[in-house]
């Protein structure tokens, strides 16, 4: 007996089983790179339209201003401060020395240190997180599954994190903004660079924000603060003290690991 020709009847892809065009995976690498891409652009905005808006000369025009508003709204000032500090930080934009000056300027040596430190912090972690996730991951894998000089570096920076990222904070001359960049691009800890920052940029906030708590004198005597002081032997030698205390583990690493081979 012979049996019925089978037919085939197409299977109709209901809209869950679809692939939503605006949604597919094709599009989510290029969306990484949007926040490191406004970052790139909003620098480059800043360096040439802002770079003459953020100066001692604008600080000591707003002066009287800036510090009735501290006598009336003190909550709102510091509030302001820090979103304008980190997002200078963020954006790469000109003027963050100048913004710890007037930390101390407003505040004072201690509430103004802390504003510092917490605004610079929250900015660099900004910028952290948007170029690990930008490029960052990509670029921390494609390396680890590399071989040769630049694997083994990596390598050894992962071994030594803590310490290698204090020295990146503590030696002056580490820009910051190559500080904030480097490490999310070899896959350091987030906890660590968190941590190591806050601690990290104390010292020079420290002397920023001291140098704002008298800038008041100074502009009375029509001059302008010199921030080269952070260069004095006095300044800089206990700062590259603790930077030696950070590379000492690592020295002693090192010595051990070539004794024992």
């Amino acid at each position: 007996m012979l049996s019925a020709p089978r037919v085939q009847v197409a299977k109709i892809p209901l809209m869950s089983d679809r692939t939503d065009l605006n949604h597919s995976p094709a599009r989510a690498p290029r969306l990484r790179h949007v926040p490191l891409i406004l970052i790139g652009l909003v620098a480059i905005f800043g360096v040439i339209v802002l770079g003459d808006q953020i100066s001692f000369d604008v600080l000591r025009d707003n002066r009287e201003a800036l510090l009735a508003y501290h006598d009336t709204h003190f909550t709102w000032l510091a509030v302001g401060f820090v979103l304008v500090y980190a997002l200078i930080v963020a954006f790469l934009l000109p003027g963050a020395a100048i913004a710890s000056v007037t930390g101390g300027f407003l505040f004072g040596l201690w509430v103004g240190g802390a504003l510092n430190v917490t605004a610079a912090t929250t900015g660099a972690v900004a910028i952290f997180l948007a170029a690990r996730w930008g490029l960052g991951a990509d670029l921390s894998a494609r390396i680890d599954t590399s071989e040769g000089v630049i694997k083994a570096l990596k390598q050894k920076l992962n071994e030594n994190e803590i310490g290698v990222l204090f020295l990146m904070r503590l030696m002056p001359i580490v820009p910051f903004f190559v500080a904030n960049l480097l490490p999310a691009m070899v896959g350091v800890k987030f906890r660590n660079y968190l941590w190591t920052t806050a601690l990290g940029i104390i010292p020079g906030a420290i002397v920023y924000t001291w140098i704002g708590v008298g800038v008041g004198e100074v502009f009375d005597q029509s001059d302008t603060p010199d921030l080269s002081l952070i260069r004095e032997p006095y300044i800089l030698g206990p700062i590259l003290g603790l930077a030696a205390l950070a590379a000492l583990p690592m020295i002693i690493k090192a010595i051990r690991g070539t004794k024992e081979s």
